[in-house]
Protein backbone atom coordinates (compact mmCIF):
# COMPACT_ATOMS: atom_id res chain seq x y z
CA UNK A 1 0.00 0.00 0.00
CA UNK A 2 2.96 2.06 0.44
CA UNK A 3 4.34 1.65 -2.53
CA UNK A 4 1.24 2.80 -4.84
CA UNK A 5 1.13 6.04 -2.32
CA UNK A 6 4.81 6.77 -2.88
CA UNK A 7 4.03 6.20 -6.67
CA UNK A 8 1.43 8.97 -6.57
CA UNK A 9 2.99 11.07 -4.76
CA UNK A 10 5.88 11.07 -7.10
CA UNK A 11 3.47 11.16 -10.33
CA UNK A 12 1.66 14.32 -8.60
CA UNK A 13 5.22 16.32 -8.31
CA UNK A 14 6.22 15.06 -11.69
CA UNK A 15 3.38 16.23 -12.81
CA UNK A 16 3.00 19.96 -11.20
CA UNK A 17 6.70 20.10 -12.38
CA UNK A 18 5.60 19.27 -15.92
CA UNK A 19 2.46 22.07 -15.99
CA UNK A 20 5.18 24.50 -14.19
CA UNK A 21 7.20 23.62 -17.15
CA UNK A 22 4.15 24.52 -20.00
CA UNK A 23 3.74 27.28 -18.25
CA UNK A 24 7.61 28.72 -18.47
CA UNK A 25 7.69 28.21 -22.28
CA UNK A 26 4.36 30.01 -22.70
CA UNK A 27 5.56 33.13 -20.58
CA UNK A 28 8.77 32.77 -22.28
CA UNK A 29 7.28 32.82 -25.87
CA UNK A 30 5.31 35.81 -24.87
CA UNK A 31 7.98 37.22 -23.58
CA UNK A 32 9.42 36.34 -27.00
CA UNK A 33 7.18 38.19 -29.12
CA UNK A 34 6.91 41.29 -27.10
CA UNK A 35 10.61 41.02 -27.55
CA UNK A 36 10.23 41.33 -31.34
CA UNK A 37 7.52 44.06 -31.54
CA UNK A 38 10.04 46.32 -28.65
CA UNK A 39 12.90 45.75 -31.28
CA UNK A 40 10.93 46.96 -34.17
CA UNK A 41 9.97 50.25 -32.18
CA UNK A 42 13.78 50.41 -31.60
CA UNK A 43 14.21 49.41 -28.09
CA UNK A 44 17.02 46.13 -28.61
CA UNK A 45 16.97 45.81 -24.74
CA UNK A 46 14.55 43.19 -24.17
CA UNK A 47 15.55 41.07 -27.44
CA UNK A 48 19.12 41.39 -25.99
CA UNK A 49 17.86 39.62 -22.90
CA UNK A 50 15.91 37.16 -24.55
CA UNK A 51 19.52 36.41 -26.73
CA UNK A 52 21.37 35.89 -23.03
CA UNK A 53 18.77 33.18 -21.47
CA UNK A 54 18.40 31.68 -24.84
CA UNK A 55 20.75 28.49 -24.32
CA UNK A 56 20.87 28.44 -20.33
CA UNK A 57 17.31 28.38 -19.78
CA UNK A 58 14.72 28.44 -22.64
CA UNK A 59 16.48 25.76 -24.99
CA UNK A 60 15.89 23.14 -21.73
CA UNK A 61 12.48 23.86 -20.84
CA UNK A 62 11.39 23.38 -24.59
CA UNK A 63 13.67 20.15 -24.67
CA UNK A 64 12.15 19.14 -21.22
CA UNK A 65 8.69 19.41 -22.58
CA UNK A 66 9.02 17.90 -25.87
CA UNK A 67 10.67 14.79 -24.32
CA UNK A 68 7.51 14.52 -21.64
CA UNK A 69 5.18 14.57 -24.95
CA UNK A 70 6.94 11.58 -26.45
CA UNK A 71 7.42 9.88 -23.46
CA UNK A 72 4.04 10.14 -22.38
CA UNK A 73 2.67 9.27 -25.96
CA UNK A 74 4.86 6.47 -26.35
CA UNK A 75 3.57 5.31 -22.70
CA UNK A 76 0.01 5.62 -23.64
CA UNK A 77 0.46 3.76 -26.73
CA UNK A 78 2.11 0.92 -25.38
CA UNK A 79 -0.23 0.58 -22.41
CA UNK A 80 -2.93 0.67 -25.28
CA UNK A 81 -1.13 -2.27 -27.42
CA UNK A 82 -0.99 -4.25 -23.59
CA UNK A 83 -4.89 -3.66 -23.03
CA UNK A 84 -5.47 -4.76 -26.85
CA UNK A 85 -3.58 -7.86 -26.43
CA UNK A 86 -4.73 -8.45 -22.66
CA UNK A 87 -8.36 -8.61 -24.48
CA UNK A 88 -7.41 -10.92 -26.78
CA UNK A 89 -5.58 -13.50 -24.80
CA UNK A 90 -8.97 -13.04 -22.27
CA UNK A 91 -10.93 -13.39 -25.27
Amino acid sequence: MKKIENENKIKEVVDKFLLFNLFLVILFSIYFIFAIFMQINGNYSFMLFFQKIWNPLIVPLITVLIISSLLNGLISWFQRQVLVSKEDIEN
